[in-house]
Parts: C-alpha cells; structure tokens; sequence
C-alpha cells in the first residue's frame, strides 16, 4: 500500500499536520519548508519530510521558541534529513516536556492519519505506545510526536504479536537503563552532595539542575541505540558484492 504521506495537496498536508493553508504558505516564505515537488496542472505536492518538519516546529513552538529562533535552530540541520531523521529530533525536543499526550476523536485521529484506521490499525498502534484508549471507544490518548511515524509503521508487514513482543523488550531495557542510571547519579553524584552541603537552596538548585539531566541522558540513549542497531543491520544484512 502506498505511504499515504508521499503525495500530498497543500490542503491535504494541512489536514495531516494540523495546520491551517494559511500557516504553510507562511512557513513556506520564511523557508521553514522546502518548496514543493510541481505535479501535473502545476499541483505542488508535498511529502514525508515536508509533514515531519512541521510537527518539528510544532514542538519547538510548544517549548517557548519564537519563529525567528525555530529559524536559527532549522538553518542549523543538515539539509538532506529524511523524515525519520526529523522525527528523531523531535523527539528529543519533546523530551524536555513531562507530558506530550493530548485527547483526540477517531474522527480527527483518522484526518491527522489521512487515512481510515481500523480496529487492527489502532491495536497496532497502541503496541507502538502511539495511543492508548479510554473509556469512550471513540476518544483516544495520542502521542503526537510519533503518530505519524507509527502510522507509516502500519505499512510494515509485522503482526500484532511481534509488535507487543518488541515494546516489552524496549521497556524491559529502558526501564533497566533508567534504574541504573538512577543509581548511580544518586550514589556518586547526589548522595555526596546533600552530605556535605547544608545550605538548603544550594540543594535545591542541585535538585533542579540533576533533573535537566533527562534530556541529555535521553540524547545518549537514543544515539547509542542508533549506533548499535546499524551495527546489528550491517551484521544481518551485509552489503552483496
């Protein structure tokens, strides 16, 4: 089946990205967004990458940033991103924020998609910890930051089970690497501190700044993740010839 990102109108990239028209062309003029490919009828057409780096700015919005410094910060990125690699970096900005979820319909779930979703569609992705379901059958946890890399995952042919069996394996690891982590800041850095300090704000800027942590850790996890999977793919499937 055909990636229901590779090909999109203006309007239908809207309706994905949760934008107004009005805010892409806008983006477009700021050369936050690289033009469009020109179609038949000279129909610009836009894809993936155009769809990731919206909700790249979206992010970097919700953490405060003005345009001008989104600006700063996109000039900064390497031209060529592919769309994994776009959502990679917004990941890490989310990182920073304790809670990304927000309460969607099916209805609007399925324009962000730009596709209908299935009973099997949304197992899929609640496997993937895209979503989670409520008491209402049609109101839905999401997790915007990775909604639209899931549903491209929906394309993959990977059964139901494999994708549970994946998470469990990922949140065993995680959650390993998170205790350990933890314990060793306490043990070697935090533990030391709060011995020898008695001033109760200088503790409590220590308090503040260890938790400034998370996103660096999160940033080292992820690129030591990267840098063993390509090791792990080159393994299984080495370049023929």
């Amino acid at each position: 089946m055909k990636d229901p990102a590779a090909s999109l109108t203006v309007d239908e990239l809207a309706a994905r990205a949760g934008v107004t028209v009005r805010t892409i062309r806008f983006y477009s003029t700021r050369g936050l967004l690289p033009p469009p490919e020109i179609g038949p009828r000279r129909v610009g057409r836009y894809g993936p990458e155009h769809l990731s780096r919206l909700a790249l700015i979206e992010e970097l919005q919700h953490q405060g940033m003005t345009l001008a410094a989104i600006e700063r910060y996109l000039r900064q990125l390497p031209p060529d991103l592919s769309p994994e690699d776009l959502a990679l970096h917004r990941a890490l900005v989310a990182s920073w924020a304790p809670d990304t979820e927000e309460e969607t319909t099916r209805e609007k779930l399925e324009r962000r998609a730009g596709r209908e979703l299935t009973e099997d569609d949304v197992d899929r992705l609640e496997a993937m910890n895209v979503l989670t379901r409520t008491d209402a059958p049609d109101v839905f946890r999401v997790d915007p930051v990775i909604l639209h890399l899931g549903v491209r995952l929906l394309e993959v042919p990977v059964t139901l089970k494999t994708l549970l069996a994946a998470r469990a394996v990922v949140l065993e690891h995680s959650r390993q690497a998170a205790r350990e982590l933890s314990r060793m800041f306490k043990e070697e850095v935090w533990d030391p501190y709060r011995r020898g300090e008695d001033d109760p704000e200088q503790v409590e800027t220590m308090r503040e700044l260890s938790a400034h942590m998370q996103p660096m850790v999160v940033q080292a996890l992820v690129t030591a993740f990267q840098r063993s999977m390509r090791e792990e793919l080159r393994a299984s499937f080495p370049d023929e010839g």
